[in-house]
């Protein structure tokens, strides 16, 4: 048994959203396709990399992904600090993400996590 998450979150723009919405996949924003896949956080993970990667951005959403969908396309490899990240080295889907909503912060400036209805 693994001591990893079975789920990450990738935060998106509002257009990368109904992008992913609309045609039930997702390529990568420019930085995902610029390193080759798609950089997502654990739940541990994200209020540092919202802060560190999307400072001063409006209009951001939280998909959480079920990493349990993906086999060998999905690895964790050391990024910021040394920390495992989860990056998926093929297409985001729309039938893996169990939640999403807007980006939004609890009192105390973490991410909220998105809850499924």
């Amino acid at each position: 048994m693994s001591d990893r998450p079975a789920v990450a979150y990738k935060v998106l723009t509002a257009d990368q959203m109904a992008a992913l919405e609309r045609d039930g996949s997702f390529a990568g924003a420019p930085v995902d396709l610029a390193d080759g896949y798609i950089h997502l956080s654990t739940a541990a993970q994200l209020t540092e990399t919202v802060d560190k990667h999307f400072a001063g951005q409006r209009d951001l959403h939280v998909a959480a992904v079920d990493l349990t969908s993906f086999g060998a396309t999905l690895k964790w490899e050391p990024s910021r600090g040394g920390q495992l990240f989860p990056h998926l080295y093929e297409q985001l889907l729309l039938e893996t993400v169990i939640a999403y909503g807007p980006l939004e912060r609890d009192a105390d400036g973490t991410i909220r996590l998105p809850v499924a209805g």
